[in-house]
């Protein structure tokens, strides 16, 4: 199968004009006998290169591309399959567009075009051509540092209960785990996760059950999340709990118990944080909007989880207008390394910050990851990275440094 990769690099202060050219011969080299063809475009700062052929082959020289220590901040823009080569030559070709006038080198670069239904109609690779030549997209390259530059050193602040907690509730247990600012070394809310009495994850302890009793035990669940957080002495630090968006439909008085709970365990409403994640179907919108117009009526905070990964994300910002959402880790995951992602992130990034909306990410665990989307305007974060969920505890937060010796 024919399939097209095009990527974005910076290219090392150390690689002179001699060593570019020297790269490019190797590459001519290489490419031409994996039947690969190769375009290259260089501004003087960043590589931009299509590279098409053979998929396994294409896919390889990738790789070896993305472990060359001569350039960094490798992204991948485009990947994707078509029915002939747009470039006929296997092989390497440079464009030094430090040689050719703007207007001309489009032009220059389109004339070794092979198919003339590709150049006649739009195509995604030549619009990628056209956008790096002109610079439309400079202002969201962000240059990040390799990720060893900055060390994690923990606060050693970690919560433990004086008493075991096993005694709150003999069905359901809680793992805590903190979303921070890491620059301001603020802990913004804490987030309780549903565990088994054992500490298995949550969809464990939802096996098992399905329908009303599901929901019923759902919103059971959240008093003993209420309870385990005072019994750690959360005092009036936010609080995050995760509910189905049915319950709300579900269990006509779920708000009214949430504020008896709340209650009877210390806390205020507007210290609570209520998340929901888009990934189970809300086949009855307009009730689930109005249990969300209870909670916050009552001054709950609510928040949608995993935003990105389920099937209502955006009908849900244009239903009613959560407090903040949390991006999902499937588009966190090396979106240093994702054109896709990233485009993805700073159109999430861009509608929320119209709408007054708080972001969030979710599951980073790479300094890389966080690098990137502090630079995206992300201020928010949780994962691996700063802490890892402490079951019936608070853990110590991982805060960043930056390192001297690099």
């Amino acid at each position: 199968m024919l399939t097209t990769i095009i990527y974005r690099s910076h290219i090392c202060e150390s690689v002179s004009d001699q060593v570019l050219q020297e790269m490019v011969n190797a590459a001519n080299t290489k490419n031409g006998d994996a039947e690969v063809t190769g375009i290259l475009l260089f501004n003087g700062t960043h590589f931009f290169q299509l590279l098409e052929g053979p998929e396994e082959n294409v896919t390889a020289i990738y790789r070896h591309i993305c472990r060359d220590n001569r350039h960094y901040n490798v992204v991948e823009l485009l990947r994707d399959y078509a029915p002939s080569r747009r470039f006929g030559k296997a092989g390497m070709e440079l464009f030094d567009l430090r040689d050719y006038d703007r207007d001309a080198v489009l032009q220059t670069v389109l004339d070794k075009g092979t198919s003339k239904y590709q150049l006649i109609y739009d195509d995604r690779a030549l619009q990628f051509f056209q956008t790096f030549v002109e610079d439309w997209e400079k202002e969201n390259y962000f240059e990040i540092p390799s990720g060893d530059s900055w060390e994690f050193i923990s606060d050693e602040k970690a919560v433990k209960p004086e008493h075991s907690l096993a005694d709150i509730s003999p069905t359901c247990s809680f793992a805590f785990q903190p979303i921070i600012d890491p620059f301001s070394r603020q802990v913004v809310a804490m987030e309780a996760l549903i565990r088994t009495p054992e500490g298995a994850p949550a969809n464990i302890w939802f096996e098992g059950l399905s329908g009303d009793e599901m929901y019923e035990a759902d919103l059971k669940s959240k008093s003993v999340a209420f309870a385990m957080a005072s019994a750690l002495q959360l005092g009036r630090q936010s609080l995050s709990i995760n509910l189905l968006p049915m319950t709300l439909v579900k269990i006509p008085d779920a708000v009214n118990f949430l504020l008896s709970a709340i209650k009877a365990n210390g806390l205020v409403p507007e210290q609570i944080i209520v998340e929901f994640t888009e990934s189970e179907v809300i086949s009855q919108l307009e009730e689930f909007t109005h249990g969300v117009k209870l909670l916050k009526g009552a001054g709950i905070r609510v928040a949608i989880d995993h935003f990105g990964a389920g099937f209502a994300g955006l009908l849900l910002l244009a239903q009613f207008q959560p407090d903040r959402i949390k991006i999902n880790r499937d588009l966190i995951k090396d979106v240093h390394k994702s054109g896709s992602r990233q485009a993805i992130i700073q159109a999430i990034i861009k509608c929320c910050t119209s709408l007054e909306i708080a972001v969030s990410a979710v599951g980073v665990e790479k300094a890389e990851e966080w690098m990137w989307l502090e630079s995206a305007g992300i201020s928010q974060f949780q994962g691996y990275l700063f802490a890892r969920p402490d079951f019936a505890a608070i853990p110590a937060v991982s805060w960043p440094e930056k390192r001297d010796d690099i």
